[in-house]
């Protein structure tokens, strides 16, 4: 077992502003799509010195990139958005793996969540570095 100190920054529940799908008269529109997303970075940036901004990952530019990347145009797949997102986070170098979760509700009836996630450690973000 992997036991290299690490640490996280955790994201849950930022409902994003995009435009996924197509859709025909009867089919379900989802309200809304949401995002979590984990973070892993070293536990330096997380088991700070002191109380100073230059120790600490600044995610609101990560956030930033997140809302406008979502904004920005319709998408046939929360998969596309998924892949965008991982690649935005692969160009941050103190972000050594990252979990995405995204969901859109409802499904049916006025209920249930569906969503797509992913896992990628540190080699699988080098690798979409190296092909952005």
């Amino acid at each position: 077992m992997d036991m290299t100190a690490r640490g996280t920054i955790t994201l849950t529940d930022l409902v994003i502003d995009t435009n996924f799908g197509t859709y025909g008269p009867g089919d379900v529109i989802p309200d809304h799509h949401s995002l979590d997303l984990t973070l892993i970075v070293p536990r330096t940036a997380v088991l700070i010195p002191s109380d100073d901004m230059a120790h600490v990952f600044d995610y609101d530019p990560l956030i930033a990139d997140i809302l406008q990347l979502a904004h920005s145009g319709h998408r046939a797949t929360q998969e596309w958005l998924m892949a965008q997102i991982a690649t935005l986070c692969a160009g941050y170098s103190q972000i050594e793996g990252v979990e995405i979760y995204l969901r859109k509700t409802p499904v049916h009836g006025g209920t249930g969540t569906l969503g797509v996630r992913v896992f990628l450690n540190h080699e699988d973000l080098r690798q979409l570095v190296a092909i952005a």
